[in-house]
């Protein structure tokens, strides 16, 4: 192996390690916004409001996509995310509902 392969491989490894740890966070992070999710869905449901709010979803939207252009990350991209997180949330609130 040459000098510049056993480089390449240790920040290959460095950049492994960040990602791992990072998905860990993500992942985490989802735990706990789907903790305080599920908590307004019981709320919405012992005070019979709707499972999604319209306006509070585009609004996310509109933040999430500034936040997005911000961190250099695709907007188009988090807005989907986004869109993702809001339909799972809205299904759990709906079961909640039931």
């Amino acid at each position: 192996m040459t000098d510049a392969t056993t480089r390449a491989a240790e920040l290959l490894k460095d950049h492994r390690a960040s990602i791992d740890r990072l998905d860990a966070i993500l992942v985490y992070t989802l735990g706990e916004r789907f903790k305080h999710t599920q908590a307004v869905g019981k709320l919405k449901a012992e005070h019979d409001l709707p499972p999604s709010d319209p306006d509070r979803e585009a609004r996310q939207i509109e933040r999430l996509e500034a936040l997005a252009k911000e961190a250099d990350l695709d907007p188009d991209f988090a807005k989907e995310f986004l869109n993702f997180i809001i339909q799972e949330v809205i299904r759990h609130h709906k079961k909640q509902q039931k």
